[in-house]
């Protein structure tokens, strides 16, 4: 255990997820020195807690970095051209994860706390992580056996969002360390409003969906209404309804969905030939949108008591138990019986910041801002375990 007040260092700080968490814990914590390169980013920082973060970390020298007891990161992943190739540092030279490691190997900190996405394990065949977790270990840090993968529906707050965590202890005592997390909750499979409250008065016209998209989900709420199959399975792909067979060029993959396709519309041959005539063949419809992706099974009966999300590979429409991930380029989540997307506030509520986290007045950049966030929530139930 630290005596006195921690004193912690933020780095890629982003909004500043790890410093709300930090404090909600240890209110009389003190962020000596933070770092965030992008200077709206830092602005908002800044804002909220006094600290001008706009600072680049590949050009800042650690030795004016004031001392401090713990390090806290959510890195940035860049992939490693010699992942495990070599030993030592060599491994990580030249990305950002070294300029943790010699700040580290500088300052010797009591505790870390690194943050990542999921797939960080999985990187390069294991490399990745392997060459992360050597770095640390040579300096000195235990971390547990097993990575610490979270997602914030695990306790409590209804969003898919697993990210993997890296706690360690500066110790020559032990050979890892095992933090005691609560029980994670049973995934919610409730009505997401149980658990969570929308805003009740939404005046910002920004958040509707346009009549575009309305047509779309009414469009496609009819097609899912009409068909004789209720568990779809594959994504629909209108434009291959009316295919005599899949193209033999197409990877074995894609010509069953192609397959599918093909049987969907002979089965429905009636319905949606009724169907595309009365929305004109589909010829207004974006490419995109002519994709249609049911993940409900057979729970749901319409579009508009679900989750729906205009994605790159089609319009998604997923259950109403969890948002989805939230990420930096959201695809704009769409309430299905409020017919429009989250607001910047419920989108706060979601990471765990407070009602009063003041961000850019910017919609858009705003949303950016918290999905590149840590969860405030997650951190605090790892960092409290780190310091006991």
């Amino acid at each position: 255990m630290i005596k006195g007040k921690i004193r912690f260092v933020d780095l890629f700080a982003g909004i500043g997820g790890f410093h709300q968490a930090i404090t909600n814990v240890f209110p009389d914590a003190e962020c000596v020195w933070a770092s965030e390169k992008d200077f709206v980013t830092a602005r908002v920082y800044k804002e909220n807690f006094g600290i001008d973060a706009y600072n680049d970390i590949t050009k800042f020298d650690e030795r004016e970095i004031p001392s401090f007891d713990l390090l806290c990161a959510g890195f940035p992943c860049q992939p490693f051209s010699k992942g495990g190739d070599q030993k030592g540092f060599d491994d990580i030279r030249g990305t950002l994860f070294f300029d943790i490691v010699r700040i580290l190997r500088y300052h010797k900190p009591k505790y870390i706390l690194l943050e990542n996405v999921a797939n960080l394990i999985n990187h390069d065949e294991g490399n990745t992580y392997k060459v992360i977790l050597k770095s640390l270990h040579e300096l000195g840090y235990v971390l547990p056996e097993n990575p610490i993968k979270i997602s914030p529906d695990e306790l409590g707050l209804p969003m898919q969002r697993p990210r993997v965590f890296l706690p360690g202890i500066l110790t020559n005592k032990l050979k890892s360390i095992n933090l005691i997390l609560p029980e994670k909750r049973a995934k919610i499979t409730n009505h997401i409003s149980d658990d969570f409250k929308f805003d009740e008065e939404v005046k910002d016209k920004s958040y509707n969906i346009s009549a575009y998209e309305k047509r779309i989900i009414k469009m496609w709420d009819q097609f899912y209404k009409g068909i004789n199959k209720k568990t779809i399975g594959f994504p629909v792909w209108y434009d291959y309804f009316k295919y005599a067979a899949p193209p033999s060029h197409y990877p074995e993959w894609k010509q069953k969905f192609v397959e599918k396709n093909i049987s969907l519309y002979r089965e429905n041959k009636r319905f949606i030939d009724s169907w595309e005539k009365k929305y004109k063949n589909l010829n207004w419809v974006n490419n995109t949108h002519r994709k249609f992706e049911w993940q409900c099974g057979t729970d749901y009966n319409s579009i508009y008591d679900c989750l729906i999300q205009f994605r790159p590979s089609g319009v998604r429409v997923k259950r109403p138990t969890n948002f989805s991930t939230l990420v930096a380029m959201n695809h704009g989540q769409i309430v299905g019986w409020l017919l429009r997307r989250l607001t910047v506030n419920e989108v706060k509520q979601l990471q765990g910041f407070p009602v009063g986290f003041k961000l850019e007045n910017t919609i858009p950049i705003s949303m950016k801002q918290l999905g590149n966030a840590v969860n405030v929530k997650v951190v605090e139930t790892i960092i409290s375990q780190i310091v006991k």
